[in-house]
């Protein structure tokens, strides 16, 4: 008991850690964002608005992830019998539906500045934009030990790493309007950020949609798992194989075991096979005798109905 009170006590408190550095960083981008659309209009700079609503959609994010974060450490009820832990994933979901319709938006604005460039004021959007790579910089660095962690903590860091990147192309721009007075350059850029916002949305919303749909984890091949089962002393078959991810972390697992030993002795047998070569911890067997074993089962997940 001491050594689980112990362990308890340091996971709240890295909690708690955790949620201050998001706290601080949801802050400084929100702060960051409405200088930056402060600056856009005064000079003119699409580009610069581009960066803002992209740094506002960081901050969303992080607004996200932090409300997820708490929810996501409620325990199971009755209602939510596998626990709040995909919070976080839905999170995520929002975050980045929400940023590709943003992507979209701010290409077609930027298309039409193509077709007739207004004037563009140079020192502001350089000087913003230096000042959202220092911000973006420091907002990365407070939720890099996290990313690991989360689906909406690592998106977030990703989205701040793009945000640097593409304050570096604003800063560009921005010297081009000043050297050259290349009006064509702003909503360039703006397609260049929206461009990148939705090569991120895209990577990261495939293994957030995976998790809602039951998928299987993508580096576990379910066919894999079903032969180590079926390898297990005293197994004599397995089918109705189903494998998905409760969460980010947690991988469940079931299926109906075709037993010719001890019941008890094969189901313990798997469940530490399970445990010790693949991490999966949560496991439910349905035990069939040789005899009494389903007919024309499927091997993995269930016939159509």
């Amino acid at each position: 008991m001491p050594h689980d009170h112990a362990h308890h006590h340091h996971h709240d408190l890295d909690a708690a850690g955790g949620d201050r550095r998001v706290a601080l960083a949801l802050v400084v981008n929100v702060g960051l964002s409405l200088a930056q659309i402060a600056g856009g209009i005064v000079s003119g700079s699409v580009a610069l608005v581009a960066d803002a609503v992209h740094n506002l959609s960081d901050a969303a994010a992080l607004a996200l992830a932090f409300a997820a974060r708490r929810i996501a450490r409620r325990p199971a009820d009755a209602k939510m019998t596998f626990g709040y832990g995909r919070a976080e994933v839905v999170a995520a979901l929002i975050n980045y539906t929400a940023l590709i319709l943003l992507s979209v938006w701010l290409a077609g604005e930027a298309v039409t500045r193509l077709i007739a460039p207004p004037p563009v004021e140079g020192w502001p959007v350089v000087i913003l934009a230096a000042l959202a790579l220092v911000v973006n910089s420091v907002t990365a660095l407070l939720t890099f030990a996290m990313a690991k962690d989360s689906v909406n903590i690592r998106a977030a860091f990703l989205h701040n790493l793009g945000d640097a990147a593409t304050s570096l192309v604003v800063m560009l721009a921005g010297g081009l309007i000043l050297l050259y007075d290349w009006r064509l350059v702003d909503p360039l850029a703006t397609i260049a950020i929206s461009a990148w916002m939705l090569r991120i949305s895209f990577i990261e919303i495939g293994p957030v949609i995976r998790i809602l749909m039951l998928g299987a984890p993508p580096e576990t091949a379910a066919e894999e798992i079903l032969q180590e089962i079926e390898a297990v002393p005293g197994v004599a078959g397995a089918h109705h194989l189903h494998l998905w991810q409760i969460d980010e972390r947690k991988i469940s697992c079931e299926a109906h075991l075709v037993v010719s030993g001890d019941p008890a002795v094969v189901d313990r047998a798997v469940r530490r096979m399970l445990e010790r070569d693949y991490h999966i911890h949560h496991a439910t067997f349905q035990v069939e005798t040789v005899e009494g074993r389903c007919v024309g089962a499927p091997a993995i997940g269930h016939a159509a109905e």
